[in-house]
């Protein structure tokens, strides 16, 4: 019996450890507190982020910061200019490069850039060779929307 059972459990773990992982929930987290406001892009109770999106309350100004999910994928990108695009806005802003591959630019949210990205939810980052993008679900596009209602002025 003990035999039996054992065999049973050393089956059920072996079968476990070869089930694929589920994959990473994904999700736009808004944080609006004391302090700045945010707007994430992460696996909720994680250090795994994709995208954020930060402004001091009514500052008319956002900054977006992209974090590369495997920075040894990462190109080497100076820092200097990026171009945005949402739809057919576009603008440059001066691009910040961190450790790990994040990239960084800040934008006015009066520009029109902003409030087409606040329509789609779609916005490119192109860095000389390195082409990011942030893409907010239709579900979590509430979420921009009240992101840029408390950061414009």
């Amino acid at each position: 019996m003990n035999l039996v059972l054992a065999v049973a459990l050393a089956a059920g773990l072996q079968a476990a450890a070869q089930a694929p992982s589920p994959p990473l929930a994904w999700t736009w987290t808004l944080y609006e507190s004391e302090g700045p406001v945010v707007l994430a892009n992460e696996v909720t109770d994680t250090p795994a982020l994709r995208a954020t999106l930060q402004c001091a309350p009514r500052s008319n100004v956002a900054t977006v910061t992209l974090y590369d999910t495997d920075a040894r994928s990462a190109p080497e990108t100076q820092p200097g200019f990026a171009r945005l695009t949402s739809g057919a806005a576009s603008t440059t802003s001066a691009a910040r490069i961190g450790r790990g591959g994040r990239l960084e630019v800040t934008l006015r949210t009066d520009h029109p850039l902003f409030a087409a990205f606040v329509g789609s939810g779609d916005m490119a980052i192109m860095t000389g060779d390195r082409t990011g993008a942030v893409k907010v679900e239709r579900p979590h596009l509430a979420k921009l929307r009240r992101f840029a209602d408390r950061c414009a002025g």
